[in-house]
């Protein structure tokens, strides 16, 4: 005679069940690359045990001292922005070093960016990401908590 074994049910994240809370994280003296894949898992929700591919049950982050990240061998000298205008021959290209003077969120913002998956759902996922060149943010309604990476 067989034994009966009860069955395991997978678990599966509903859209209502899913908690929200926001973290302040500080970028000074920060690689940019590994902060970014940080801040990836987090707005995805991969940090959470009830992490559901297609739910979005990822967490907001406030990114402060942007202008503080710091990037490794010679990036700074190399590494080139690209974007196009839209125009014929409006190919333009921007180097880490002027990007930094100008807008220096961008740079996070741009490489969170480029590590989600480039669906809808990463779309939503994106729109809880606010990064602030310095140490001043204007989130506190949503009483983010102060996490160290």
């Amino acid at each position: 005679m067989y034994r009966q074994y009860q069955q395991q049910k997978t678990f599966q994240l509903k859209n209502s069940d899913a908690k929200r809370t926001w973290f302040i994280l500080d970028a000074a003296g920060k690689t940019l690359g590994r902060f970014a894949s940080e801040v990836t898992k987090i707005l995805r929700g991969k940090h959470k045990p009830t992490f559901t591919t297609y739910i979005d049950g990822g967490d907001g982050v406030i990114i402060v001292n942007a202008d503080k990240i710091a990037v490794t061998g010679n990036k700074e000298a190399n590494k080139i922005y690209r974007y196009y205008t839209g125009s014929m021959g409006g190919l333009r290209e921007v180097p880490y070093r002027v990007m930094m003077a100008r807008k220096p969120q961008y740079i996070l913002e741009n490489a969170i960016k480029k590590m989600m998956p480039r669906t809808r759902l990463a779309d939503a996922q994106l729109k809880r990401l606010r990064v602030f060149a310095g140490e001043e943010h204007n989130m506190v309604a949503q009483q983010p908590v102060k996490v160290n990476i």
